[in-house]
């Protein structure tokens, strides 16, 4: 049931303290026996090539500093839990009420990936099944499954156009 109920919030904390509010929020939770009301603490990351002189080396670079991304069932209870954290400062919403976020907004900000099943490969023919170019069919150019993103060629006014486009927006087509 909790797990149903579970919505994700953004906690706002300390700069550089993100990691220590996830790890204690989680251990808190343990040691409390709520594990079922607070399920996860999230800090969403990006992998970066960054260049040092002459050596090119991969970071991971937080895509929200000073924010991490709790999934718990809102009560008092976990509130009060999730507010005594030391180095959070509160939760992002309007006063002192959480706001929780919305589906679209969790799988936007790269908390959560979308699962989507391909059933089409480079060089396929789709269907674009949403968006302003619903209905137009065109050629697979492009497919990263990782970033959720594919890209078609279609034809527009007698000429062929890329169009990137979200993994679920294309369908293959019945031939």
């Amino acid at each position: 049931m909790a797990e149903t109920e579970a919505k994700w919030y953004v906690v706002h904390t300390y700069a550089g303290y993100e990691n220590k509010v996830a790890a204690d929020l989680i251990t808190t939770a343990e040691n409390r026996k709520m594990k079922d009301m607070i399920l996860e603490a999230k800090i969403p990351t990006e992998i970066v090539s960054e260049k040092v002189g002459d050596k090119t080396k991969e970071v991971e670079h937080k895509l929200y500093p000073g924010y991490v991304f709790v999934k718990m069932v809102y009560t008092d209870e976990t509130w009060y839990v999730v507010r005594n954290i030391r180095g959070c400062t509160g939760f992002v919403g309007p006063g002192s009420n959480p706001a929780p976020l919305s589906d679209e907004e969790v799988y936007r900000m790269g908390v959560e990936k979308r699962i989507v099943d391909v059933s089409y490969s480079v060089g396929d023919s789709v269907r674009i099944i949403d968006g302003p170019l619903e209905d137009f069919v065109g050629v697979v150019e492009e497919l990263d499954i990782e970033k959720n993103y594919v890209c078609v060629v279609v034809s527009m006014f007698g000429r062929e156009t890329p169009v990137e486009l979200e993994l679920s927006q294309a369908e293959p087509v019945d031939e």
